[in-house]
């Protein structure tokens, strides 16, 4: 059996102080597989550039030049970390046996690769890159992130429990993610449902070894809400529960007030009517919001946008096409010199 040809995927966004590092490892690393056989000698690296403002894309190029290894794929602008993911395993799949993705930080072990790839060669399609432990998450971190899978559990969602993005994926599985078209695309929740033989490899991660985080909590918690509602309409029944709910207790305690009344027991006073006012006010507001944020997926649906626009693409740079594509037929033709990127 032939060895397979591996492409490492890496999104990466305003990355240039770890971006150097990350490159000389993923390369050492590439020539050990090579030399091992656990990979073909054409394997690459994919470095997708997710509209930084930085020298991100400079570095990119830069090394491609140097290094044939090394390949790079320029977005027209920022898209996420979740669609910038997509661009370079939907680019890369059609020259790749299996694919790997991978963060530019180098939190993840990227020696658990290894173990990916004789995994794969025991006939997994999907491999996923597990945590041990989240000895380098903060506190608050480390709570509300057991709290996410839990409540994604309960709801029915089958994610694979402090599973991030780092993954395996065969050509097949990939082609098969392909087909999932939805525009709010949530990929941990998304990779389980392709469902083919899939396991789990388990590592340690490290500390960061370069520049600041790209999710504080303002993007965590949009992201945890995209992956609630982009999955389960639980929230919605919850706040019907809740609605019915208070319906029954507002009869409850409209029969004790009459009863009070006729008893001749009532007091004037404005507490529970401020109170009760407050309640329902609350839950209407939180109704409304969590049906805001479903009618705005769906209208998000309904525009059926690109989930990315690719501005340059070295990845497939002189691989001959079968049929060329003319203006003509569709096509486009640019006149770009990357060395004049500034970013």
């Amino acid at each position: 059996m032939n060895a397979p040809l591996l492409t490492i995927v890496v999104p990466c966004y305003n990355e240039e102080e770890v971006l150097p590092e990350t490159m000389k490892q993923l390369s050492i690393l590439l020539d050990e597989l090579v030399s091992n056989n656990l990979i073909s000698e054409k394997s690459k690296l994919l470095f997708v550039d997710d509209g930084s403002k930085d020298q991100t894309w400079s570095i990119i190029y830069k090394q491609s030049l140097k290094d044939s290894k090394i390949k790079g794929l320029k977005l027209a602008r920022n898209v996420g970390h979740q669609n910038a993911l997509l661009a370079g395993l939907f680019t890369a799949k059609d020259q790749s046996d299996c694919l790997v993705s991978i963060d530019a930080d180098l939190q993840d072990d990227i020696e658990v690769i290894r173990e990916f790839l004789i995994r794969y060669s025991e006939g997994y399609e999907v491999v996923y890159g597990v945590r041990r432990e989240r000895k380098t998450d903060t506190f608050f971190k480390k709570h509300t992130a057991q709290a996410f899978y839990r409540l994604m559990k309960i709801m029915g969602v089958n994610l694979v429990y402090n599973h991030a993005d780092f993954r395996l994926m065969s050509r097949r599985a990939v082609e098969a993610l392909e087909q999932f078209d939805e525009s709010n695309l949530f990929l941990r929740g998304v990779v389980p449902l392709v469902g083919f033989h899939s396991t789990s490899v388990f590592y340690d991660r490290k500390e960061r070894m370069a520049g600041v985080t790209k999710y504080p909590l303002r993007k965590m918690l949009s992201f945890a809400l995209d992956g609630i509602t982009s999955f389960s309409v639980t929230p919605i029944r919850l706040i019907s529960l809740m609605g019915f709910l208070s319906f029954f207790v507002s009869l409850l305690f409209g029969g004790y007030f009459f009863y009070l009344k006729f008893s001749g027991q009532t007091q004037t006073g404005w507490t529970s009517m401020i109170t009760s006012i407050w309640l329902i006010g609350g839950l209407q507001l939180i109704a409304l919001g969590f049906i805001g944020e479903y009618i705005g997926k769906i209208y998000k649906e309904t525009k059926r946008r690109p989930k990315f626009v690719v501005d340059v693409d070295t990845y497939n740079l002189g691989v001959p096409k079968e049929e060329p594509v003319t203006p003509e037929e569709g096509g486009i033709l640019i006149d770009y010199n990357p060395l004049s990127e500034t970013n």
